[in-house]
């Protein structure tokens, strides 16, 4: 099972959290000015990248309030965890075993 650090409550399963796609996607300063294929792009394209993502999550189970989480898309492995006002750490991608590809 994963395991999420919420930087409120400390280490918790993962059954505990609801996950709230990618973090750090900027609103449009002016929705109303951005035609169809803008504003689709803002509301349904996001990045798929293999290795470290950084993504929302919101301990709904604890204490209700969103965090950050950095995770390796490919081992899955969760990096950090941060308070949405903290800067994204600088974190590299979890090491894979030996052999092991993308």
């Amino acid at each position: 099972m994963l395991q999420l650090t919420c930087p409120w409550c400390g280490p918790r399963d993962e059954t505990e959290f609801h996950h709230g796609g990618q973090a750090h996607v900027a609103r449009p300063a002016d929705p109303a000015a951005l035609d169809d294929r803008e504003w689709a792009a803002y509301l349904f394209f996001r990045d798929n990248p293999a290795g470290p993502f950084a993504e929302r999550w919101v301990h709904s189970l604890g204490c209700r309030r969103w965090f950050h989480a950095v995770r390796d898309t490919v081992t899955y492995a969760v990096l950090a965890t941060y308070r949405p006002d903290e800067p994204r750490p600088g974190v590299a991608a979890a090491a894979r075993p030996e052999g092991e590809s993308r």
